[in-house]
């Protein structure tokens, strides 16, 4: 919110407004290049030894959701395509990072969401560019090679470079000094460089919203019902395939919780011309947040009051 209110502020300048755009994508770069660092992938075996919550928020994740999104855009965002694209952009791209932090407060099994993590990435690297051609295709016209290049340069790049520099400075310096003394100060930097792209586009983009201030009022249903309706269906697979609640707060989490960075990455890459898409996936995130820590305090609740066996 700070880096919303910090762009619209220094949108007013010409001078900043004018050069604001072109800064969005390297400070997203560097961001995921941060997130890209902290990837634990030696985790994957350990989500396949938990079959049943892995394949099942895989299906939720690159089945359902994406088949969801495009539903809830047919039916409340028909009229405003470029909406509907963010929106579609938004829900295809489960979370790589924050909603630890919320299984985490729910008390989940924070070692399978950490085992996740990196096959949610992996797949939605792979699948992003497919969900975009097929759901959003109809919607916008999009330049194949633009899309391409996009996803080469925001994802691809930041997340071979991390992967480079993770293994030269474990050989050299070892795990314990590459999480100990890196990654603790690089948390603080992909906050920092998120706020700075979030600001920059509000800084290029601000009159925008100012005029399309119901932009925040359309997105607000179809957001909140993603949320509500697989929140829903989270406990009722949770109890059907007999869960431990631990289970159902991870599969809750990791099936709820949007990449939006990555998302908006590829949106102000591949649309640059349309940035409404762009700002869709700015505003998803300050529905989400609040949303997510609501339900991470009705699991608990839920599990006072009604707890599962597993």
């Amino acid at each position: 919110m700070a880096a919303v209110i910090a762009g619209l502020l220094f949108g007013n300048l010409p001078w900043i407004a004018e050069r604001a755009g072109t800064l969005i994508v390297p400070f997203l770069m560097v961001m995921l290049y941060g997130v890209f660092l902290d990837i634990p992938l030696h985790e994957l075996r350990t989500a396949f030894r938990n079959i049943r919550v892995t394949g099942t928020s895989l299906a939720m994740n690159f089945l359902w959701n994406p088949v969801f999104a495009w539903g809830l855009g047919a039916l409340f965002l028909r009229e405003h395509p470029d909406l509907w694209v963010g929106l579609i952009m938004l829900m295809v791209t489960p979370c790589t990072d924050w909603y630890l932090i919320f299984t985490n407060l729910a008390r989940g099994n924070v070692a399978l969401a950490t085992a996740l993590l990196p096959l949610n990435l992996i797949l939605q690297l792979a699948l992003l560019p497919l969900y975009i051609l097929v759901l959003a295709g109809t919607l916008v016209t999009i330049d194949l090679a633009v899309l391409f290049e996009s996803v080469v340069l925001v994802l691809v790049l930041p997340l071979v470079l991390a992967l480079i520099t993770r293994r030269v400075i474990t050989n050299h310096r070892g795990e314990g000094w590459f999480r100990d003394r890196l990654l603790s100060r690089i948390a603080d930097g992909q906050i920092l460089f998120l706020s700075l792209a979030i600001a920059a586009m509000f800084a290029a983009q601000g009159r925008l919203l100012l005029d399309r201030a119901e932009v925040v009022i359309l997105l607000l249903a179809p957001v909140a019902l993603f949320f509500a309706v697989n929140f829903l269906i989270g406990q009722a697979v949770g109890r059907r395939l007999r869960f431990s609640y631990e289970d159902v707060a991870t599969f809750t989490f990791s099936t709820q919780a949007r990449n939006s960075p990555i998302a908006l990455a590829i949106a102000l890459a591949a649309f640059a011309d349309r940035p409404l898409i762009a700002l869709a996936l700015v505003i998803g995130p300050l529905i989400e947040l609040p949303v997510l820590s609501l339900i991470s305090r009705s699991l608990l609740f839920i599990r006072e009051r009604f707890p599962m066996s597993g």
